[in-house]
């Protein structure tokens, strides 16, 4: 039996403790999770809690389970520059105050080949919720190119997700201005220019339509949170979004907290500088 702890960042005050244990102990599966419960070997701040409890800041949260072998890898792609992973939902790409986070596992994961490996550095970010396609610079060079080419939006992203509603038209390029509030930790879209406020270009096409639609999304530019404050903003916004969605479509699909999106396709142009991605095309299968 070991023990795995965590302690609430203040960024997810409030948040239900099951929830909390799924996001910040991924090493703890689910069948492991629902065993604690049962034989109440979960601890907030050493007393035993029900999975319902709502979290404060500060509180140590532990969870006495079987030991769990370190959480694999998915790799889509890996050579001497870059590291291309699959990310699952519910893991962040760096460290957000707990967790296991995908930067320290992509550095265990060349360390165990190259003990004097460099760290990893991620190239672009996903939220902890959004599944899907992220990639590492393993070198210096690598990450200098690879930050050129983000910077410069020199590569086509496609993300898959799932809405509400059946958008008309059924497929769109949306222009509009995003607002980014730091300190709430969220966005605002706005149909016209506006001070702080920048400009943004989504574009989608559906796959499938009905009361739930299965959208194919280019992100032509990258802003914070953009796919889900956008389709939110157009009357469509994501199952499974509890910030700018739908909280009691949600429940109704029983969807909470497992927001359906998916980096599904990465395309990039180095120019020539990392010749072996230049126009190749990695996609990934849709967990949903």
């Amino acid at each position: 039996m070991a023990c795995y702890e965590a302690r609430v960042p203040d960024s997810v005050e409030g948040m239900r403790l099951d929830g909390f244990i799924r996001r910040f102990l991924p090493e703890v599966d689910a069948v492991q999770l629902r065993e604690a419960f049962r034989r109440r070997d979960v601890k907030r701040n050493g007393k035993r809690v029900r999975s319902d409890e709502r979290l404060m800041a500060g509180d140590l949260v532990q969870v006495y389970a079987m030991e769990a072998a370190a959480p694999v890898l998915d790799v889509v792609y890996e050579d001497a520059d870059v590291l291309l992973l699959n990310k699952r939902a519910g893991i962040s790409v760096e460290d957000d105050g707990g967790g296991v986070s995908l930067s320290a596992l992509a550095l265990r994961h060349v360390r165990a080949a190259a003990p004097d490996a460099l760290a990893p550095l991620p190239c672009h970010r996903l939220d902890n919720q959004t599944c899907g396609l992220i990639l590492f610079a393993k070198n210096t060079k690598a990450a200098e190119v690879l930050e050129d080419v983000f910077r410069a939006r020199s590569l086509d992203k496609r993300y898959i997700c799932l809405v509400k509603g059946q958008p008309k038209p059924p497929s769109a390029q949306c222009r509009a201005w995003l607002r980014k509030d730091a300190e709430a930790g969220r966005v605002t879209v706005l149909d016209h220019p506006a001070r702080d406020a920048r400009p943004i270009i989504t574009a989608y096409e559906t796959l499938q339509g009905g009361e739930i639609s299965r959208l194919r999304v280019h992100l032509i530019t990258g802003r914070t949170h953009q796919i889900r404050a956008h389709m939110a903003a157009l009357g469509h916004p994501l199952l499974g979004d509890d910030v700018y969605g739908d909280r009691a479509f949600n429940r109704l699909h029983r969807a909470q907290g497992k927001l359906m999106l998916c980096a599904a396709s990465l395309c990039l142009d180095t120019g020539g500088r990392l010749p072996q991605l230049d126009g190749h095309v990695f996609t990934i299968d849709c967990p949903f």
